[in-house]
């Protein structure tokens, strides 16, 4: 009786973010690169369950971009020494590995808890139940029990990497199922916190539109605003990306739904009016800035005024522009306040990408954009600085074009 009590404890297994895998609460997983076969094994085999894996995938898995003379028997040695192993671990001593015309399978003896398993079997349910409570329920467990890509520090596998994708895209269609009904329920509590843990596991990938949804429709608007901040200057220094077109419409919706008290129109002016009066351009997120600038077109369209649009951009010595490296983040920082230094307090200043500012210089010419220019190289180049800028000039409605290489 207690030998099968021992050979019914499962092993548990983490496909999603980190590999582990466990059994009665001791870790089965080394750590030291003499034992990544080991792990690689019982990734592969844990995973394909009763199916189990043909030998000829199980080697690739093993031995992928290694020269062997005798792979079939390098596999043999480390399915021998993952067995003695398994056994020196504490595991039932059983037949762990059988192979069965080439198809190598998992005993079982000992049962597999694996999460990417229980992740399907929750979404299978969910799909097929009439009870929206339990599918909302069976929903929001698979959400949170994906906590990562498929094996994601396991870059180099190519059936790891086809899982990966697989997951992902389950994850994904999962995830606007899951929001469409807590919008229908009005929970948008949990549409938060579901937005908030996808962003987690999967950063950059726009799931923070699901985030700023909730926090407008609970009115929320100045935690929202805060949180388009945020989310575009982390997307801007991760990956030089601009809002996406969804986070822009949020934006918009954002403006549209902030209602506001009966107020007098000089309380809404000394609101509206800047805090300070600060010298240099007005610095102001993407949104923004593109909102100045079509004004600024229309404001053209009646004349009286020039305006020109200047891209700065950081190159490095043979002056190619910068997408990368431990210097840019410090250079792009640099080149922000060399701009602010340089411009008036008219002109309005963004943040474009990695390395690159966008600059609304009014009513000026292009001689003086030149100027500016000059003005930013004194505060931004120092002594011995082998980047530099690199300018692009155009006029504002009219085709009249500018280019200055600085």
């Amino acid at each position: 009786m207690a030998n099968s009590e021992r050979q019914a404890e499962p092993i548990r297994v983490k496909m999603f973010g980190a590999f582990s895998a466990g059994y009665r609460g001791k870790s089965l997983t080394g750590t030291k690169t003499s034992e990544s076969q080991f792990n690689y094994l019982l990734q592969v085999l844990l995973h394909a369950g009763p199916e189990g894996v043909h030998r000829d995938q199980l080697e690739q898995a093993l031995f992928a971009g290694k020269d062997l003379e005798n792979v079939h028997h390098a596999a043999q040695s480390v399915i021998y020494n993952a067995k003695k192993k398994l056994r020196a671990l504490g595991l039932p001593d059983v037949n762990y590995i059988t192979q069965k015309d080439g198809v190598y399978t998992w005993t079982a003896e000992i049962p597999i808890e694996e999460d990417a398993a229980e992740f399907e079997r929750m979404i299978r349910e969910a799909e097929e139940t009439e009870d929206r409570e339990k599918k909302l329920d069976l929903y929001l467990d698979a959400v949170f029990l994906y906590t990562g890509g498929f094996l994601e520090t396991q870059t180099g596998a190519y059936w790891a990497a086809r899982e990966e994708r697989r997951y992902l895209a389950l994850f994904c269609e999962l995830m606007e199922k899951t929001a469409e009904l807590l919008r229908q329920r009005s929970d948008f509590i949990r549409l938060e916190d579901i937005g908030l843990h996808a962003a987690r596991v999967h950063p950059l990938s726009d799931w923070e539109t699901l985030t700023m949804e909730a926090m407008i429709s609970m009115g929320r608007y100045d935690d929202a605003r805060r949180f388009y901040e945020k989310t575009v200057e982390l997307y801007l220094e991760e990956q030089g990306l601009r809002p996406s077109d969804k986070m822009m419409e949020m934006l918009d919706r954002l403006g549209g739904q902030m209602e506001h008290q009966y107020e007098l129109l000089d309380n809404i002016q000394a609101k509206l009016s800047e805090p300070e009066r600060l010298g240099g351009g007005y610095e102001c997120a993407y949104p923004i800035f593109l909102g100045n600038y079509q004004i600024m077109e229309r404001a053209m369209e009646r004349g009286g005024q020039t305006v020109y649009l200047m891209l700065c951009t950081i190159v490095d010595s043979k002056g190619s522009p910068m997408r990368s490296g431990p210097m840019l983040l410090e250079l792009s920082e640099r080149l922000g306040e060399a701009i602010h230094l340089s411009t008036r307090r008219s002109d309005v200043i963004c943040r474009y990408g990695r390395g690159q500012y966008l600059v609304l210089l009014t009513n000026t010419t292009l001689e003086n954009c030149k100027v500016v220019q000059r003005r930013i190289n004194e505060h931004f180049i120092t002594r011995r600085q082998r980047t530099g800028v690199e300018y692009h000039v155009n006029s504002v409605f009219c085709n009249e074009k500018g280019r200055h290489d600085g």
